[in-house]
């Protein structure tokens, strides 16, 4: 039962079930039943036999209307990577309130849209003083919007329950503050269900120690999920599968002896040796070329970015607008 305001969605693997609380809801209260699950807050939800797909195409539509671009030309990526933000360059914006309302609706698509995630958090840091080069960049967003407002998150009817997640950070890549970012995305068997691009709290005195916060990020979400899981009673087997392209942020995790080396990092990313002796996950070393959180620690060139997110697990049912 997931209730907002006056709105509500029953799910349940029993239709019976189903039919029992809506009755008892209508006794209390006047309620009009929708039938299947086809829209809510914004989210648009298509069904097949084949599996469900959740998109915001309505949602998105409107935000490139508003915007004014929906006769603009597409751009292929969210951001160009040639292109490096600054909090103190360019011309501030007379009225910044229409930016931070763009920025809030681009924040609420990326719960469909993860493609965009790194683009929008990157400006989401300048909101409080934003200026000419931050709409830009936020503009474009949107003009990549345009090429598929109908992209959305596709999980299968059939699928595997078992969770692989992908770990990585680009090390520095804040100019100003000089810190890393944390990215990483976690499938279960096929359907991407959680995904973070963030900046991290402190700097990194090293490319591995940043890959080493983001891999802590990473198993603290790992084990939500395995509570979310259990409390659901649903079993998916340990230990899940975490692949990192950083061969000494995994040596860092699975040696147990503190040296010179890491001391400095807290204690509290320290919880991944103790998830690995608890075989909650498994550290596995990927080649750059294969990590599928790439995308979400930096901006890439369309090619290196249209392979990144064909891996996520995204579909679109919509035809071109």
């Amino acid at each position: 039962l997931l209730v907002y305001v006056d709105d509500v969605v029953l799910s349940g693997n029993n239709f019976s079930e189903i039919q029992i609380v809506k009755q008892h809801l209508h006794q209390k209260f006047q309620i009009k039943d929708l039938g299947p699950l086809k829209f809510f807050l914004g989210l648009e939800v298509a069904r097949s036999k084949k599996g469900i797909i959740l998109n915001q195409r309505k949602y998105c539509l409107e935000l490139i209307d508003e915007s004014g671009l929906l006769g603009s030309k597409p751009a292929p990526t969210p951001a160009d990577p040639a292109i490096k933000l600054h909090a103190d360059h360019g011309s501030l914006l007379n009225d910044p309130t229409s930016f931070r309302r763009l920025i809030g609706r681009l924040l609420y698509l990326t719960n469909t849209r993860p493609d965009i995630s790194f683009s929008v958090q990157q400006l989401s840091q300048f909101v409080s003083q934003p200026r000419e080069p931050h709409l830009q960049a936020a503009l474009r967003i949107v003009r990549y919007l345009k090429g598929a407002p109908g992209l959305g998150l596709f999980y299968p009817a059939e699928n595997h329950l078992r969770i692989q997640a992908f770990s990585d950070s680009d090390w520095a890549t804040c100019s100003t503050t000089r810190k890393s970012v944390t990215g990483y995305c976690v499938f279960l068997g096929k359907s991407l269900v959680s995904w973070k691009s963030k900046k991290q709290s402190t700097v990194s005195r090293s490319s591995s120690e940043a890959e080493y916060r983001a891999l802590a990020s990473l198993t603290c979400e790992l084990q939500w999920l395995k509570f979310l899981s259990d409390s659901l009673f649903v079993k998916i087997p340990a230990p899940f599968s975490v692949f990192s392209d950083s061969q000494s942020a995994i040596q860092i995790a699975k040696n147990p002896t503190f040296h010179e080396r890491t001391k400095h990092i807290e204690v509290d990313c320290h919880l991944i040796r103790i998830k690995l002796q608890e075989e909650l996950l498994h550290l596995i070393h990927v080649p750059s070329a294969n990590q599928l959180a790439d995308a979400f620690t930096k901006s890439l060139y369309p090619k290196l970015f249209l392979h990144a997110i064909s891996k996520l697990g995204l579909s679109n049912i919509h035809g071109p607008t």
